[in-house]
């Protein structure tokens, strides 16, 4: 199971979770913030934060809640300052990671994503390390038993995919960002229900852990960032079998 599937999916899994939605909100309302700040308040006009609003909306957060980031990154409401951050580095096995992060403070940040890389075995690498690896695009995961592949296929090409791929459990889309809105806006009218629907940073290529031990590490790191509260999205090149996803998550 490869890397960006595979973890946006646990994502999503995650953010349903109650207990977390508190964390999450926050996290959504910085992105709210910051995408306002550096386009504007109106979604229309601001891709960013029309993305940004689409993802708000998904984890249920209530109007009111994203009205008042969306001022606060206007500058209508007062608030703190965000700045975005990209880290960069290696986790077990010479897997590739890369994370976007949204921080008041770069300099306690950073120490803190550094020892999260060291403590699961990984190495906080210089910029560029690892970005190249990975290219930006739309990904649309469906659940096999959703759908037949071929209807799938002839309206996810007809509204402009790149590629489709059957991992066993879900079938992959991927398309240019230019694309993403036409075709989650297809599936939608064929009343084809996405498990995962995000702009995502896509690995080129991905590293096979087969070995269950470093698998676990690999998991354990992607959890670990991912519960860090600066961190909006991290992305990997693993490719992980299912059989061992299945024992190790």
């Amino acid at each position: 199971m490869s890397g960006h599937s595979h973890w946006a999916g646990i994502k999503y899994k995650k953010a349903a979770v109650d207990a977390k939605r508190g964390k999450l909100w926050s996290k959504l309302a910085r992105a709210l913030i910051v995408a306002a700040k550096a386009g504007g308040g109106d979604p229309a006009a601001n891709l960013a934060l029309r993305y940004a609003i689409d993802k708000a909306k998904a984890a249920n957060m209530p109007k009111d809640t994203i009205a008042k980031a969306i001022k606060k990154g206007t500058g209508e409401v007062e608030g703190v300052s965000f700045e975005e951050v990209l880290y960069e580095g290696y986790g077990p096995g010479g897997v590739a990671v890369m994370m976007d992060a949204l921080t008041d403070n770069r300099n306690r940040t950073t120490p803190e994503i550094k020892r999260l890389f060291e403590r699961h075995g990984g190495s906080l690498g210089a910029s560029g390390c690892v970005s190249w690896m990975f290219s930006k695009k739309g990904l649309i995961t469906v659940g096999t038993d959703k759908t037949d592949e071929d209807v799938l296929l002839e309206i996810a090409l007809g509204a402009g995919a790149d590629d489709m791929q059957n991992t066993g459990t879900i079938f992959e889309i991927t398309c240019d960002t230019s694309a993403y809105d036409k075709l989650k806006e297809a599936l939608k009218e064929k009343e084809i229900a996405t498990e995962v629907a995000e702009i995502s940073m896509v690995p080129q290529n991905t590293v096979p852990v087969e070995d269950e031990g470093t698998a676990k590490k690999v998991i354990s790191m992607m959890e670990a960032f991912e519960d860090h509260d600066d961190v909006q999205n991290v992305y990997a090149n693993f490719d992980i079998p299912d059989e061992i996803v299945a024992r190790v998550s």
